[in-house]
């Protein structure tokens, strides 16, 4: 079965389907997420379809970043990190991202865990971490669902935008990743200059003193 079929095959299941897709890409990352939301939002009829969609991604992705959670909260630190280490790369799951993965927790779990999923690859195994660090379910719920909403929301309503444009949604899902990665650098480069001339303040002030 092509891509196209499999896709389409999803889709005749409605709703159900399109949970099943959000759940699915949480798992298997072949597709980026923000080219298959824009596929479901092309196939949206109207703006009542298109709500119900949302509703069901959101699901959807939260059902699949729940089952992370859970995997970390069985198998513990120990077993992870052999995983990582030792099937993380056919998963692009590599060590050191997972070391950075766990590492933003040092800091507030709520927000990490909201940011976490407007992030391309980190929302994708954010969850793997925050279950092995046994965060508070209620938060990370409630955190994991907003962001997700956050990030689903504009990509299904550009593609339900697009639906009758004749544009190609590979193309478009294209250029928006390329948008967001150059945005993602700016801010790390910006956060980091900060940062830099933070710590470059605090030596000059401590060698005058």
């Amino acid at each position: 079965m092509d891509p196209s079929s499999f896709f389409a095959a999803w889709l005749g299941c409605g709703l159900v389907g399109i949970a099943g897709l959000a759940f699915a890409e949480k798992f298997v990352p072949v597709l980026p997420s923000y080219v298959l939301l824009m596929l479901i939002g092309m196939s949206a009829a109207d703006g009542v379809g298109l709500a119900l969609m949302v509703l069901a991604t959101a699901l959807g992705s939260l059902g699949g970043a729940c089952g992370w959670y859970g995997i970390g909260c069985v198998l513990g630190d120990a077993r992870v990190t052999r995983l990582v280490a030792r099937f993380g790369k056919f998963a692009f799951l590599k060590p050191a991202l997972y070391a950075r993965l766990t590492e933003a927790y040092r800091n507030n779990h709520f927000w990490v865990t909201l940011l976490g999923q407007t992030v391309p690859m980190a929302r994708v195994y954010l969850s793997l971490p925050a279950g092995v660090l046994r965060l508070e379910p209620l938060t990370f719920v409630a955190a994991t669902a907003i962001g997700t909403l956050i990030w689903n929301v504009p990509f299904l309503c550009l593609g339900y935008l697009l639906r009758n444009s004749g544009h190609d949604a590979a193309q478009v899902g294209f250029w928006t990743a390329i948008v967001l990665i150059a945005a993602e650098t700016l801010i790390f480069m910006t956060v980091r200059m900060c940062r830099s001339r933070a710590a470059h303040r605090r030596a000059f002030a401590a060698d005058r003193g």
